[in-house]
C-alpha cells in the first residue's frame, strides 16, 4: 500500500525505463501535462491525460511483458 501520492515524475521514470529496455517505442510529453506513448513503431499512440490512467497503462504493459517473458521461458 502506498503511503505517498503518485507523481508524474514517478510515472516518467517508469516510462523511461520501459523505453530504454525496448518495451516502448516512443514517449512524448505534451505541453498540457499529458504523455503520448507508443508501444511499437507502427502502433497507434496513446495519450495519457491523467496520472491515474498513466499508471493503469503502465501496469498493463508491465503485466504483458511479464507474461511474455514467462511464456518464453517455458
Amino acid at each position: 500500500m502506498r503511503t505517498t501520492p503518485a507523481t508524474w515524475t514517478e510515472a516518467d521514470a517508469w516510462l523511461t525505463v520501459l523505453c530504454q529496455r525496448g518495451h516502448l517505442h516512443r514517449v512524448r510529453a505534451g505541453s498540457d501535462g499529458t504523455r503520448a506513448v507508443q508501444r511499437a513503431r507502427h502502433s497507434r499512440p496513446w495519450t495519457l491525460h491523467h496520472l491515474v490512467l498513466a499508471f493503469d497503462w503502465i501496469e498493463d504493459l508491465v503485466r504483458d511483458v511479464e507474461q511474455r517473458d514467462t511464456e518464453m521461458r517455458r
